[in-house]
């Protein structure tokens, strides 16, 4: 990152002066110059199929070839049976990413269907875990699922390209978001760390579905159990800061900053543009890391909490 998208300027607080020299001294390690600022699609379709609905993310804009991609059988032994989705392609690059999701439906069955089903929108996802811990795979680990959509991590789009997705049954914030029972995110968890370990995933690569789409997607929330998950070695995690009297950033502000918090956001990997100005975007991708980093409350507005945690997860990475 260039030195002058993180801009110091008198008057700035305490806490953002903090914040400025994570940045400036991490900047030498993290060369996102290029990078941060891109938060375009990777598909072109129909309006009315972008983002529409819980599992909406079809549309990626790649030939999709079914005919080399059926599963042989299941790539993780904990997967209990196979359900196979149509939907998938050819994977162009190795996986770097872990994805959670939570399907966001009334029910686990009606969501592996929809994420079997060929009409369209047509969606898919490797593995779903049900309530109860029982594992089922849909797509090859081998092939490009469509599960993440529109969206960007540190500055790079077509997540799917990358990542393998895990669908975490629960029905979301639209139909009575609830937490997920032990016996589902035990599951998760041992799932996870076999993944991780067959594809070498770094812990930093294991990421919500909101993260990399923050504009469109609240999951996996903010009950899912993200410190947890660190504790097994899967994703960074600090200890959210208690809420607290101090500075805070909301929509409808500007200036110096708004611009260092923006690049910090996009150093931790958020797709955002470094403008200067608290836009729908950003108050966006601040919600998103508190439903993550500082999930106490989430409300879009960067408090003094939410900055120094900001702060405490980049100096961790």
């Amino acid at each position: 990152m260039c030195r002058a998208a993180i801009p110091r300027a008198r008057g700035v607080t305490r806490t953002f002066e903090g914040l400025l020299a994570t940045a400036e001294g991490l900047h030498r390690i993290h060369d996102n110059a290029d990078k941060i600022g891109r938060h375009r699609g990777v598909c072109a379709g129909p309006p009315d199929r972008l983002g529409a609905g819980p599992m909406s993310d079809a549309c990626d804009g790649h030939d999709h070839h079914h005919d080399d991609g059926e599963m042989d059988g299941p790539d993780s032994p904990l997967v209990r049976s196979l359900a196979p989705s149509p939907n998938h392609d050819a994977r162009k690059e190795p996986v770097s990413l872990l994805i959670m999701h939570y399907t966001g439906m009334k029910d686990g069955m009606a969501a592996l269907k929809r994420l079997c089903d060929p009409n369209p929108p047509r969606v898919s996802c490797h593995y779903v875990v049900f309530e109860d811990g029982e594992i089922v795979q849909s797509v090859a680990e081998r092939r490009r699922a469509w599960h993440a959509g529109i969206g960007s991590w540190h500055g790079r789009d077509d997540v799917n390209a990358r990542s393998i997705g895990i669908e975490i049954v629960n029905p979301g914030h639209e139909f009575g978001y609830r937490p997920f029972p032990e016996a589902q995110i035990e599951a998760v968890i041992a799932l996870a760390q076999d993944i991780v370990g067959r594809n070498a995933i770094p812990s930093a690569g294991v990421i919500g579905h909101s993260d990399t789409a923050p504009t469109r997607k609240q999951d996996p929330g903010e009950l899912f159990p993200w410190k947890r998950l660190a504790e097994a070695g899967l994703g960074l995690w600090v200890p959210p800061v208690p809420l607290m009297d101090g500075p805070s950033y909301r929509q409808g502000e500007e200036g110096p900053p708004i611009q260092a918090l923006q690049a910090l956001l996009g150093m931790a990997g958020y797709g955002i543009q470094v403008t200067g100005v608290y836009d729908a975007l950003t108050a966006a991708v601040v919600t998103a890391f508190q439903r993550h980093w500082r999930p106490e409350r989430v409300d879009g507005v960067a408090d003094a909490s939410t900055l120094r945690t900001l702060r405490d997860l980049l100096a961790a990475r």
